[in-house]
């Protein structure tokens, strides 16, 4: 993976060994709370590579590739590891312990939002609050899909048995997992366009390329169950803030403003004209918020 000049403040990654995997995870800052940045599908700790710094000026930061992807291994699915949010949600609780060795702020974008909430609602004690960067809705989940007129509700479950033939499956993730499908996909995601950046696109290519990250994506496609944010909302053990990008076209925030009316929720802060990856596109609104919200949270 080449790196820009862009984030010269950041060191060379960490490894923490979970159930016999090695996770990959970065670091940075020595006083204040502990914060845990938790990134969304196809990304890694490096698309907090914005963030970071910033954080660490007042906290202990830290940024974790989830098993299965970035630098963190990528076993085989099933056989040795389910890939779901119930074991991510684990992974985050054993790493706050293990390594931070104490509670921390739990930041995530997208899917990583329900990974934070999982992992604190199957370990309260490990955290402190919640950030939520434009949240997965999950909609094509079981559940909400019983909702949608038959013809709806057939073509993704259709869609994924036929990805889950090995090889069809792995010729439809070569075919995305190419630079310029990724940097289309992107410009979907960011309205701005000047933050699809060459080192954006190595950033999320580069783990493309390692033995099982096919399966890993596959697996994932196939996973349709599993919790909705408004399952675990309602049993959040501390409060949470949400931050959404406005102009995101695969949550919308119609949807996301729901979520507002949850009483562990603090604050619903929309960010208008920003996308899918606040963090990423316009860290220099995010970090901020972030920033606040920690200091109130440990006055």
């Amino acid at each position: 993976m080449t790196l820009s000049a862009s984030i010269p403040t950041l060191s060379s990654s960490q490894t923490w060994i979970w159930r016999g995997f090695p996770i990959c995870y970065q670091t940075q800052g020595s006083t204040g709370p502990a914060v845990v940045f938790i990134h969304g599908f196809g990304a890694s700790w490096y698309h907090w590579r914005k963030n970071i710094p910033a954080l660490a000026e007042n906290s202990r930061v830290f940024a974790i590739d989830l098993i299965g992807f970035g630098g963190s291994a990528k076993p085989k699915p099933n056989d040795e590891i389910d890939y779901t949010f119930d074991t991510w949600g684990q992974q985050i609780a054993d790493f706050c312990r293990e390594v931070i060795g104490e509670p921390a702020f739990l930041v995530g974008n997208s899917i990583g939002c329900i990974v934070a909430m999982q992992a604190a609602v199957d370990n309260p004690d490990i955290a402190r609050g919640i950030a939520l960067l434009n949240c997965s809705l999950r909609l094509l989940h079981d559940r909400k899909r019983e909702t949608l007129p038959w013809y709806r509700r057939s073509g993704t479950p259709l869609l994924q048995k036929v990805l889950a033939i090995p090889s069809i499956g792995n010729f439809f993730f070569n075919q995305i997992a190419k630079p310029k499908v990724v940097r289309k996909i992107l410009l979907q995601a960011y309205p701005n366009s000047e933050a699809v950046t060459d080192e954006l696109v190595d950033i999320l290519m580069a783990p493309a390329s390692d033995p099982g990250a096919a399966a890993v994506f596959l697996a994932f496609t196939a996973y349709s169950s599993g919790p909705l944010p408004e399952d675990l909302f309602p049993k959040l053990p501390c409060s949470a803030i949400i931050l959404w990008g406005a102009a995101d076209p695969w949550e919308p925030i119609e949807l996301g403003r729901a979520f507002a009316e949850y009483p562990q929720v603090l604050k619903f802060i929309p960010l208008e004209g920003v996308g899918h990856c606040p963090q990423d596109e316009a860290p220099e609104i995010v970090n901020p918020i972030l920033k606040d919200w920690i200091n109130e949270q440990t006055k």
